[in-house]
């Protein structure tokens, strides 16, 4: 026995299919979005709906409220994908997923970061790579296109689960609260 065959109708697939030049990115909805260093605009082009009632005030979606509640693609089927744009110099700051998160540069090189035992380790990646990072692990990305001063690159990301999870380490918390950022 096969896998059952469905048959869907164009008009059923279209709400299937997301348009790039349609996107619409938000550069708000993070605790970390008003931070300089973190200004980034995210895409949310499937999946990412919000967190259902999990976590605290400062659990969100790894897109952000806005972000969630506009995705491209609506279904839930165990993964999300999105696309960071932003300047060199800039990218969130340091969080985890209680999910699997993975980088792939579209344009332009990204830094990809992780703490461990007080460290931070990275990886710079450029376009077309894949930076993998599991459950768990506090991870950060950031555009070091720095001979593009002026120019926005994008990577995508596609992050694990129907509505996964975004906590921000304590370091990055403690210096959003220390900006009057977070109370």
């Amino acid at each position: 026995m096969g896998i059952p065959e469905i048959r869907f109708t164009k008009e059923e697939m279209r709400a299937r299919v997301a348009f790039f030049k349609d996107l619409k990115g938000f550069d708000t909805g993070l605790i970390d979005s008003e931070f300089p260093s973190a200004y980034r605009k995210l895409y949310n082009a499937l999946g990412f709906q919000p967190p259902k009632g999990k976590g605290g005030s400062e659990v969100e979606s790894p897109v952000g409220s806005n972000a969630s509640e506009s995705s491209a693609i609506k279904i839930s089927e165990g993964f999300n994908i999105g696309f960071c744009e932003c300047k060199p110099g800039f990218g969130p700051m340091m969080h985890n997923h209680d999910t699997n998160e993975t980088f792939i540069p579209m344009t332009g090189k990204w830094r990809c970061s992780w703490e461990v035992d007080g460290q931070v380790e990275y990886f710079d990646v450029g376009q077309w790579d894949i930076c993998s990072f599991p459950a768990g692990v506090q991870r950060r990305f950031e555009n070091v296109t720095f001979e593009e001063p002026d120019k926005t690159h994008w990577l995508m990301f596609v992050i694990g689960g129907d509505s996964p999870e975004v906590d921000f380490s304590e370091t990055a918390k403690e210096t959003l609260r220390n900006a009057g950022l977070l109370k």
